[in-house]
């Protein structure tokens, strides 16, 4: 074993999944799922992955009105259901462990996604500025959403239950609330995004309502020690970031402290966007007031990843873009091996009609340029 990655590689527990290793392998849309059902490109990809400590699925849509990118999966018909179980089969057979994560995209969605093309829900009726990916894969303005209203917000928290149950009948050791990167829970607990005047805006405490009855919900069907989160108070994707983000998310960490979660994912990196509006929160300064196990995110290096951890600033990191090229990266990292190049952005995660007819170019098979 590399003994300059000792902390990466070395076994460990987040909440009640034990890990072979500290390397989780972070969400990443891809689009390659046309049908909405996982297929067998998808089983293939994540089955090679298996030997990361964690695996996270890519962001899997909890109704047809989470929907806001195309040719992403979703967990909430049966068909989805049994499509996800094959995925799931395949990385325990290689002794891996995976969680699926929840996405509702809320306003960060587009009406040509949505049921019968109708008006996209948030928080408030304040829309992102530039564009939307539409369903047709062209570029429209961003459009206004309207403020879900009570009752939808309890048929949506009841949504997230359904696809936790779903996530827990296709076999997943556990999930993970995407609470990140401006989507919906997101929506609801900053100020940029929440101008509501009712129980689930103004105070820190009424914006923090619509997540706590989420997990509270999630958590009639998982434990709470295989229930993880993502979030990311320095993000600027989407639209989001405010002059109170540090103070506000210093306290989102307190009340989800209280969880005793499996696991945190703070997006603490910047280079997915820093919104530049308040001064950034560090791993150091969620330590302060997070007692559970913290997984680091977003532009980590596996030197700065043994770093952190070493440090004992994160139980765990996650990696996003190198593990296109390197679905082995465990294994290359333990042998000290080298990464092989970054894979070119135009497979990440938009899909062209080579891609549609032929899912595994650019995500099972690496081109030849």
């Amino acid at each position: 074993m590399a003994e300059k990655y000792a902390n990466l590689l070395k076994p460990g527990k987040l909440g009640d999944f034990v890990i072979k290793n500290r390397l989780v392998l972070a969400s990443l849309t891809r689009a390659r799922t046309k049908t909405l059902v996982p297929n067998e490109a998808n089983v293939q990809h994540y089955k090679e992955r298996a030997g990361f400590g964690l695996v996270i699925t890519e962001a899997t849509h909890i109704s047809p009105v989470a929907t806001g990118w195309v040719d992403a999966p979703a967990i909430y018909s049966n068909e989805q259901v049994e499509g996800w179980k094959k995925v799931v089969d395949a990385v325990h057979e290689e002794g891996g462990t995976i969680v699926c994560q929840l996405w509702h995209t809320g306003r960060a969605s587009h009406s040509s996604h949505q049921p019968n093309r109708q008006q996209i829900v948030s928080a408030s009726d304040i829309a992102i500025e530039g564009e939307a990916h539409t369903a047709d894969l062209t570029k429209e303005p961003n459009e206004q959403p309207r403020p879900l209203t009570i009752d939808e917000i309890k048929s949506t928290v009841e949504d997230y239950g359904i696809a936790a149950a779903n996530a827990k009948k296709a076999g997943f050791d556990g999930v993970e609330v995407h609470l990140a990167n401006g989507y919906l829970p997101d929506q609801f607990l900053q100020s940029t995004s929440n101008k509501r005047t009712d129980q689930y805006g103004g105070s820190l405490e009424n914006r923090f309502r619509f997540v706590e009855e989420i997990l509270s919900r999630v958590i009639r069907e998982y434990p709470t020690s295989r229930i993880g989160v993502k979030i990311s108070p320095n993000g600027a994707y989407n639209g989001m970031g405010g002059a109170t983000n540090y103070d506000d998310f210093m306290y989102y960490f307190q009340r989800l402290d209280n969880y005793r979660l499996a696991y945190m994912q703070v997006m603490d990196g910047l280079s997915f966007g820093f919104h530049d509006k308040d001064k950034a929160v560090t791993l150091a300064d969620v330590k302060t007031v997070y007692t559970g196990a913290i997984m680091g995110n977003c532009g980590y290096t596996p030197e700065s990843a043994e770093d952190a951890i070493s440090k004992g600033l994160a139980e765990a990191v996650s990696f996003g873009r190198p593990t296109l090229a390197n679905p082995d990266m465990p294994a290359k990292l333990a042998a000290d091996k080298p990464l092989a190049d970054m894979l070119d952005a135009k497979y990440w995660f938009m899909p062209n009609e080579a891609i549609r007819n032929d899912p595994n170019i650019g995500y099972n098979t690496i081109p030849k340029e």
